[in-house]
């Protein structure tokens, strides 16, 4: 049996460059892992029967599941003749533009090749996923990067300064499909990709706050007026930068001090379930 970390990503930037011939979008994004994680069980059975066991009735556990993907991918791929329990427990919310998904079919990735004795490398697993998702890539490797293309090249890039991460999920899902459908790419603020490359690598948190920057934040806004509130209760209780991750609707506030951080989190818990102070993690963790 083998216990592996999958944790939670946040977009410092996220830019859509332009739509592709391959109908995905050209992107541009700073993404950061940060300290919430799901737990990865992988649990070796006779046969090739690949299962899913989670107690979140959110959690598919089927074939749409991303880690029941990466198993089987991995299974094909390799020719392996082996079967997997993989048990998930869940501390990431779904459907929250954290990469809750996307992380547990890398944690799967980088288990099974302990597991099954695969020896791939991080950049062969990466491979393999970026075939079952957009961010599996990014969370094979971890730490902070500057991912282009549909997200699956990898650029490594030093941790962010040093701070806390406010993260606030509305209790709705939201759809990546249904705000790419109503992106206008000639109405959205495009972020500073570069700029914010440039405060990372310079350790400047202070340039780190100003140039967050998500395009596709104006579209959920604005077809979710409760992820809008969150962000104004945010900045309204503190938080230094504040801005949606990915597609939504998962909010986060950078905070430098500790001290300021209860007054965020207890602020916003009146409007919000799920809130959590987390760290930035920042920089990349061994293979396994």
């Amino acid at each position: 049996m083998m216990m592996v970390k999958a944790p939670a990503k946040i977009n410092l930037s996220l830019d859509v460059l332009h739509k592709r011939p391959d109908g995905f979008h050209e992107v541009e994004m700073v993404m950061t892992t940060v300290d919430l994680a799901d737990r990865i069980e992988l649990k070796e059975t006779k046969g090739t029967r690949i299962r899913i066991i989670s107690h979140d009735r959110f959690v598919p556990s089927d074939h749409r599941n991303l880690a029941y993907k990466a198993a089987d991918k991995l299974q094909r791929k390799y020719n392996v003749k082996k079967g997997v329990d993989i048990t998930i427990h869940k501390q990431i919310p779904v459907a929250a533009g954290l990469a809750g998904g996307s992380s547990d079919a890398a944690g799967t990735l980088k288990g099974l090749n302990e597991l099954w004795t695969l020896n791939l490398s991080a950049d062969e697993l990466a491979e393999v996923g970026s075939e079952i998702g957009s961010d599996v890539a990014f969370c094979i490797y971890g730490g902070t990067a500057l991912a282009t293309g549909r997200g699956e090249q990898i650029q490594e890039l030093p941790a962010p300064p040093k701070c806390w991460v406010v993260l606030a999920k509305p209790s709705i899902g939201v759809s990546t499909a249904d705000i790419y459908q109503n992106l206008k790419l000639d109405q959205v603020k495009h972020p500073d990709t570069a700029k914010m490359v440039q405060a990372i690598e310079e350790g400047d948190y202070q340039g780190v706050c100003e140039n967050l920057g998500n395009a596709l934040e104006s579209v959920t806004l604005q077809l979710y007026p409760e992820v809008k509130q969150i962000k104004d209760q945010m900045q309204r209780f503190g938080a230094d930068a504040v801005l949606m991750s990915g597609s939504g609707p998962t909010v986060f506030g950078l905070v430098q001090y500790e001290s300021k951080v209860h007054r965020v989190v207890n602020g916003l818990r009146g409007f919000c379930d799920q809130v959590f102070a987390v760290r930035i993690l920042g920089s990349r963790a061994p293979l396994a």
